[in-house]
């Protein structure tokens, strides 16, 4: 199974998200359509995930991934090919709205949930190795994107990646997946962080305290997260580095999100849940503050963005196991969707944010500071984002 749902999230990640990056140059200089009505496309994708999340969470628990993730795939036929085939803006955007349907469906949190309701004890190990091979989703994907529109041209590209989406994960989701699905779960016996006796009900975590500051905090992460990946090149190329070794430190800061992936399960077992969010995301804060003020020097630029990956790695896992070790894995996939989509809208965002900070304060430098302060008051909040006593779910 984590063979399965990790090949399926490298090609849907690759396809439906980080082709957009490679390809994004190109549809504005085919079309005509400014750059800013181009990547408004893409956040409204975003956007369209983060809600249809929620609904998708809800059915998770009550009918499993098989259906869901399959139904997903096949909503990015027309999405995908709507966006190549687009005559007009109008068309490119309802194409992306249908792939962030198929987002919702294809990526992270579905897959995040079908390993912990599956993987029991073990799903800290199942859902490092996906997320292991879903972060070269990139490394994979972007070169053959750029590739692909260089011989044939940016539509063309997207239906043959569509293709490949299609051939590999439908077959995969509905065979791979054809497990029972129970809805209801019992804590297996030796999984981490044991919750206290006592029940609490799923619908009520949501409004607790806890949830709400662990919702923010994750908000304010994504936003820092996404706004420095999307504009590190040309905070860079303002600090005098040149464009191509801009794009490579970018591209060695996955590198080090692999590492921190590696390195997880062991940082789990060494801190408790409260300590390893704020490590994380005080991490996030620092590098992010650090590329803006040291002074120029390639080296430590380059190792300030591995460091930066690092702390991204970690905090996916620590996002995808937040629900869990805070309230067992009782109603994950409903938790976790209402806790992901202001996330995700937050990642839809960034790209904007970050490019407009950088305007309004006249630096990218400056921006980078900002971004920083968010990702420190995250830090503060992840203090008091775990509920006193921890108490075992159950399902109304």
């Amino acid at each position: 199974m984590v063979a399965v749902l990790s090949t399926v999230q490298i090609v849907s990640w690759g396809v439906l998200y980080y082709a957009f990056a490679a390809l994004q140059g190109a549809i504005t200089a085919d079309t005509g359509w400014s750059s800013v009505a181009v990547t408004g496309a893409f956040s409204l994708s975003q956007f369209v995930a983060g809600g249809v999340g929620i609904w998708v969470g809800r059915h998770l628990d009550a009918f499993g991934p098989r259906r869901i993730m399959t139904g997903a795939s096949l909503v990015a036929i027309p999405g995908v090919a709507m966006v190549a085939l687009a005559p007009n803006l109008l068309l490119f955007y309802l194409g992306w709205v249908l792939t962030g349907v198929a987002m919702a469906g294809t990526l992270y949190p579905p897959a995040f949930a079908a390993l912990t309701h599956w993987g029991g004890a073990n799903r800290v190990r199942a859902l490092t190795t996906l997320t292991l091979v879903a972060g070269l989703a990139s490394t994979v994907f972007a070169p053959l994107a750029s590739g692909l529109e260089d011989w044939l041209g940016w539509r063309q590209a997207y239906l043959i990646l569509l293709a490949g989406l299609v051939a590999i994960t439908v077959p995969l989701h509905w065979w791979g997946l054809n497990r029972p699905w129970r809805t209801t779960i019992d804590r297996p016996a030796g999984a981490m962080e044991e919750p206290a006796a006592g029940n609490t009900q799923v619908g009520a975590v949501p409004r607790s305290a806890p949830f709400l500051l662990l919702t923010i905090a994750n908000a304010l992460t994504a936003l820092t997260v996404f706004a420095v990946v999307i504009n590190m090149i040309p905070m860079l190329v303002e600090q005098g580095m040149s464009r191509n070794l801009a794009a490579v430190t970018l591209g060695l800061g996955g590198v080090g999100q692999v590492i921190g992936r590696l390195g997880y399960a062991r940082f789990a077992a060494a801190t408790s849940v409260t300590s390893r969010g704020v490590i994380v995301l005080a991490a996030v804060a620092l590098a992010t503050g650090a590329l803006a003020l040291v002074p120029y020097s390639v080296g430590l630029l380059i190792t300030l963005g591995m460091l930066l990956g690092l702390a991204r790695g970690i905090y996916t896992l620590v996002q995808a196991t937040a629900v869990t070790d805070r309230w067992g894995p009782a109603g994950y996939g409903r938790l976790n969707g209402i806790l992901t989509a202001p996330a995700l809208a937050a990642s839809a965002v960034a790209p904007f944010a970050g490019a407009s900070l950088a305007q309004l304060l006249g630096s990218y430098t400056n921006a980078f500071l900002v971004l920083a302060g968010l990702a420190g008051v995250a830090a503060v909040l992840m203090f008091g984002a775990t509920p006193r006593q921890q108490g075992r779910l159950t399902v109304p």
